[in-house]
């Protein structure tokens, strides 16, 4: 089948294919005002399955979950002036409502560490209050100017991360621990895509931050995306919104605080890291179906293996769904493989006849003929082999498309194509200033073993360098 006449080939427009798989899989539409996202069910269910994987973690690591209002006073922004600053160009601000003028501009949340610490200061009088560590699942708004579906809206959901700690080693080690065993553990064990962790340079920073971590992945064409991202914020918000507690010697004492977000972006790169010109390919262990079973021809005793084969697999725990359709065949696997379900098991009646269904893997298109009984025994193991075998191909493709370099105009050359290495010594503003202008940013610091840096400032770091999303 010439899947080619369905979706655009990646190597002659990977935006365009991109474009074609998030509708065509049906995971999304535009909303009706400009840079919003309307997520279909296929689509939220994926988000679903990653925000329950995210939020378990948080929860193993202590964060509780809350709930802070859409709507900021301005003057909460002003009080910390880098935040402000970093965010005005994206603010949406209400300036009129309930049929008059506010008396005080309200911001829709492009974040919360504003609010939150208003509430941190109020809530925190003691040593015996600390660690004080929340986390909200919420929308946030940020007015984006060149939206894409998933990667770039003006509304879109996520979770953040806010705490704070007595002292600024535990508010460090918290934000890494989140970083390394929320975050980066998600991001291999589940979604199968391979990160770079690091520090953020300097510019780079989240606003208000004397540290920024990210997990940078390696999309199919060579491009980076940032996938998650925690901060160490210092004590810049708890002197913005006097965040104190009263020490064990009974003195009045600043807290240190952090903020950690992950978004539906990363749905976004789910698509972009393993998807290929035939649609999607999801990760069994994300995937909201693990299985689907099709029915060849719409006969009694092959609706009745259906049947047989769901209700086994389902008893195996196997996230399984009957194809019920009543379009063609080739249709039906057209539509199936685009939404890149990792199994399929085709029923014919020539196969029952002998007593065997097959089984398609969607990411090798590999076929196996088994027996009724054995698919919901031998999908477990199927399943799983899938998962290893995703991340092992994403991560053998990311260091094979990842170039050690010995100067910024190097860099440039290879960041067309994937992912540069360099010595962080040998990138002074201006050398940063030549690398944007080709569109090519520092992704990020790490050591040279691949951990996290403590700061920019420790010696021998190597930055990672690419072109983004």
């Amino acid at each position: 089948m010439a899947y080619q006449n369905v979706l655009t080939p990646q190597a002659e427009d990977f935006p365009g294919w991109y474009q074609d798989v998030v509708a065509k899989a049906e995971m999304a539409d535009n909303g009706p005002v400009r840079g919003t996202m309307v997520i279909r069910p296929y689509g939220y269910a994926i988000w679903e399955r990653i925000q329950a994987e995210i939020d378990a973690r948080i929860k193993e690591a202590g964060a509780q979950n809350a709930y802070f209002p859409l709507f900021i006073p301005q003057s909460y922004l002003s009080k910390e002036a880098e935040h402000i600053e970093g965010f005005s160009p994206e603010l949406a601000v209400v300036t009129f409502a309930g049929g008059e003028e506010l008396a005080e501009p309200v911001v829709v949340r492009p974040t919360s560490e504003t609010v939150i610490g208003e509430f941190m200061a109020k809530w925190i009088q003691s040593y015996r209050d600390l660690p004080l560590l929340l986390n909200q699942w919420a929308n946030v708004v940020r007015w984006e100017l060149r939206p894409r579906l998933f990667l770039r809206s003006s509304e879109f959901l996520w979770q953040e991360g806010h705490t704070a700690h007595a002292t600024f080693e535990d508010a460090a080690a918290y934000a890494m621990k989140i970083h390394t065993e929320v975050y980066d553990d998600v991001l291999n064990e589940v979604l199968a895509v391979p990160t770079f962790l690091g520090i953020k340079p300097p510019r780079e920073r989240f606003a208000g931050a004397i540290n920024t971590m990210t997990c940078e992945g390696m999309m199919r064409d060579g491009k980076a995306l940032q996938m998650a991202t925690s901060h160490e914020l210092g004590q810049n918000f708890s002197k913005a919104f006097d965040i104190y507690y009263q020490n064990e010697e009974g003195q009045a004492a600043l807290c240190y605080t952090t903020s950690w977000g992950s978004s539906t972006r990363l749905v976004g790169g789910l698509i972009m890291a393993h998807g290929d010109d035939n649609g999607l390919i999801i990760p069994p262990r994300l995937a909201p179906t693990q299985v689907v079973i099709i029915a060849v021809r719409d006969e009694v005793h092959v609706n009745e293996a259906c049947e047989r084969i769901l209700a086994s697999l389902k008893r195996a725990g196997v996230r399984a769904v009957l194809d019920r359709g009543r379009g063609s065949f080739g249709r039906r696997l057209t539509d199936w493989e685009i939404k890149g379900v990792p199994l399929r098991v085709e029923v014919g009646p020539r196969d029952l006849a002998e007593g065997v269904v097959t089984v398609v893997r969607r990411d090798t298109a590999a076929k196996v003929a088994l027996a009724i009984d054995d698919v919901a025994r031998q999908a477990p193991a199927m399943l799983e082999g899938m998962q290893s075998e995703l991340f092992e191909g994403a991560r053998d493709r990311r260091d094979a498309n990842t170039c050690d370099v010995a100067s910024v105009v190097e860099a440039i050359e290879v960041a067309q194509t994937g992912f540069a290495r360099l010595s962080w010594d040998l990138v002074g503003d201006s050398e940063e200033a030549e690398m944007n202008n080709q569109a090519v940013t520092i992704r990020c610091l790490q050591r040279a073993d691949g951990s996290i840096p403590s700061s920019d400032l420790e010696n021998d770091l190597l930055c990672i360098v690419a072109k983004s999303y």
